[in-house]
């Protein structure tokens, strides 16, 4: 973590936000490991005494979730993996677990994603291993499809492994913040912006992996930090934030609503908004209540979701019309494509939209639908 990042962004107790409404900030308590500026193991508490919470800072991840107990008991193994270990010891794990293990599961998930973020600076890339249709393209027509950089920082909303964290910083000039809930990814991250080097597990088929270790020069890498924070419960004040981009993130959450809602409290009035989804619905993450299209095909809709996620984001259209965004733009289908291993990927045509937050805690009038003077791609 940091120290830059914190004093900027100045977080809040998360368990306060959620259970009290209240917005009560976090201290650094204690640092048993700095290093050039980054807070590499220590312990935030929250400055309320009717609180006090702490919050753990491992591996220059500082942990801000609600629920700290239950999210460090169910992600312990992530938490404490290693990384130190040989490539020949990696592949002698995998074949003991077996296949469906967490640590198997764990492997393929740095594997696809940090393919997706950083095959292109890979020298052992072939050349038609480099991801085509990448979430670097995917950011680039939703940055077009704004009028203006953000003034402000900027929130990287799900970074996974932190390859649009960099872009963005790269774009815009200024601080971000990435954020995301899966430890090992952001670890990877973190390893990327401290050392400027990438090292994953590349899966080959089945449990065969090849390890991948480069180096790479990334421009705004300066400006850049990641935090593991609740895309929910995000804890930050109202208005800290010029510009927040959630590529592929609202079909992985619980409430789509709610992270819509949670995206314009912390976004300054007149701040934007870059959001993309291929409606990959599973009920593992969000109830079938919560599925923006892809059910009720009997609806006013037809089961589609761009038209009701366009309802959602239009001031009085819907009851539960998501107040203090509009729509500003968007590209119905851009490609987007996740490795599995060398003989299967995944072919995704994401929905990209450009919002801009109002800072209105209200709905606005009702409105018609999207605006004529809407960017399209």
């Amino acid at each position: 973590m940091r120290r830059g990042h914190f004093e900027l962004f100045r977080p809040v107790c998360p368990y306060c936000l959620t259970a009290r409404g209240a917005l009560a900030p976090l201290v650094i308590g204690q640092v048993l490991h700095e290093e050039a500026g980054h807070i590499i193991e220590g312990v935030l508490h929250c400055a309320d005494p009717d609180c006090f919470l702490e919050y753990p800072i491992i591996d220059a991840i500082p942990f801000l979730v609600p629920d700290l107990r239950r999210f460090l008991s169910d992600h312990l193994f992530q938490v404490s993996m290693r990384e130190d270990l040989s490539a020949t010891i990696e592949g002698l794990l995998g074949d003991s677990c077996g296949p469906g293990s967490a640590f198997d599961a764990t492997r393929a998930q740095l594997s696809s994603y940090a393919w997706g973020h950083y095959a292109d600076l890979d020298p052992l890339e072939q050349p038609d291993g480099a991801p085509g249709g990448s979430l670097l393209d995917c950011l680039a027509q939703g940055l077009a499809l704004l009028s203006a950089p953000p003034a402000g920082p900027v929130l990287d909303l799900g970074c996974a492994v932190g390859r649009t964290s960099f872009a963005l910083a790269a774009a815009t000039g200024g601080p971000v913040l990435g954020v995301d809930l899966n430890v090992a990814m952001l670890r990877l991250a973190q390893r990327v912006l401290r050392h400027g080097a990438v090292r994953y597990p590349r899966r080959r088929i089945g449990i065969i992996y090849d390890r991948r270790d480069f180096p790479v020069d990334l421009p705004g890498a300066a400006a850049v930090d990641f935090w593991a924070c609740d895309a929910l419960a995000l804890p930050f004040e109202p208005h800290r934030f010029g510009l927040a981009a959630a590529l592929n993130v609202l079909d992985c959450v619980a409430s789509p609503r709610d992270l819509l809602q949670g995206l314009s409290r912390v976004l300054t009035p007149g701040g934007d908004l870059i959001l993309s989804t291929p409606y990959d619905w599973s009920p593992a993450a969000t109830p079938l209540e919560c599925w923006i299209g892809g059910h009720s095909q009997r609806g006013p809709t037809r089961g589609d979701p761009e038209p009701f996620l366009r309802t959602l984001l239009t001031p009085g259209a819907h009851p539960l019309a998501v107040p203090g965004l509009s729509l500003v733009g968007e590209c119905e289908s851009v490609p987007w494509q996740v490795r599995l291993h060398a003989r299967s990927r995944v072919h995704y045509r994401s929905h990209l939209v450009a919002l801009r937050a109002s800072g209105a805690q209200d709905p606005a009038p009702q409105g018609g639908g999207p605006a004529a003077s809407e960017r399209e791609c």
